[in-house]
């Protein structure tokens, strides 16, 4: 019964000391590699090269939309003030483009899941924030017949090992998408809110997990936010105090971002 209940597992787990030697023991056997096919990295992850073309949102950011400032100019962007979002706060760990766009992708249609516990890194450092004061964390859901298609939500690949590295419960079904929607790609900002307009909701058994929470949405990708509103305001019509957004990257267009 003792051994059922775990008490034995417990007594021999190994200690932080045990993992490490046995971390460096299969390195030696089996040398990191890089994650994008790059020169082989000191531990596992993306190359040197491509660390360092990434661009981090590492400075001052609008507390709306997680959109960069060239100055800390104050909380929100003037688009944020004019027109506030549905949801509460947002935050992305970089910027979307040429040198980026090759991980999240590769996760998203290549099956390499191996990459979501790297973003999911990249979030918690990022949305650190809004992950300490999360009571939950939910990943924006696919349509079941896109699920069945590409048999796994990329969202949720990353969702869940940030549940993991924070400790924030994680709800894999707080949200649904009721209604099979357009690919948002090549869509206007008024027409990604149109596509999207009514197809999130919260199930009925769920509504108690959602009321009176904070929920972190998790998605791989921002470009106007509508998805992202979409589902916050289902969240917040099943009774969530607050919604906040941390995404994998935010989109850059010319003549500046898309907000």
């Amino acid at each position: 019964m003792a051994a059922e209940d775990g008490v034995f597992a417990d007594r021999l787990k190994p200690g932080p000391r045990a993992k490490a030697l046995w971390r460096g023991a299969l390195d030696l056997l089996f040398p990191p590699q890089a994650l994008d096919g790059g020169a082989a990295p000191l531990a596992a992850g993306l190359s040197a090269d491509t660390w360092s073309r990434i661009h981090f949102l590492d400075g001052p950011v609008c507390d709306g939309c997680g959109v960069p400032f060239e100055y800390d100019t104050g909380d929100r962007c003037a688009a944020c003030l004019a027109k506030p979002r549905a949801f509460d706060a947002a935050r992305a760990a970089c910027l979307y483009d040429e040198v980026s766009r090759d991980p999240i992708l590769k996760l998203k249609h290549a099956d390499r899941l191996d990459l979501a516990p790297l973003l999911a890194r990249w979030l918690s450092r990022a949305a650190r924030g809004l992950v300490e004061e999360a009571d939950a964390i939910a990943p924006v859901p696919l349509h079941p017949f896109r699920l069945l298609h590409r048999r796994y939500n990329q969202a949720a690949e990353i969702a869940r090992p940030l549940s993991a590295l924070s400790g924030v419960p994680y709800l894999p079904d707080a949200l649904v998408r009721r209604r099979a929607t357009d690919t948002q790609a090549g869509k206007s900002g008024s027409g990604r809110r149109r596509n999207v307009a009514g197809a999130f909701d919260v199930p009925a058994r769920r509504a108690a997990q959602v009321a009176g929470r904070r929920i972190l949405l998790v998605d791989d990708v921002m470009t106007t936010g509508a998805t992202a509103e979409g589902c916050a305001r289902a969240l917040k019509a099943a009774g969530a105090v607050r919604v906040d957004l941390a995404v994998v990257a935010r989109v850059k267009e010319r003549g500046g971002l898309t907000i």
